[in-house]
């Protein structure tokens, strides 16, 4: 995977029992609609817990991650087949 580390905005569904699903996210003025999240997991660093989605849009694999914290989303790595 390469590190990206980039802001990005992203569109998510709430579902019951404090689900998130992301639904589509916009990297370098470019929206991309998720097709399949592969992957969640959470970390903590310090006080702030992160949400991991690794999340494809039919041609590359993307990791966003959720700040609680700061409530801000990041594109952390990215993988093109």
């Amino acid at each position: 995977m390469e590190p990206i580390r980039e802001p990005i905005r992203v569109a998510v569904v709430f579902g019951p029992g404090r689900q998130i699903k992301p639904v589509w996210f916009e990297w370098r003025r470019r929206k991309h609609a998720i097709q399949q999240t592969t992957y969640t997991w959470t970390d903590q660093v310090g006080d702030d817990t992160r949400l991991h989605f690794s999340v494809s849009d039919g041609e590359a694999l993307f990791e966003l991650v959720y700040s609680t914290a700061s409530q801000h989303w990041t594109l952390l790595n990215l993988q093109i087949d």
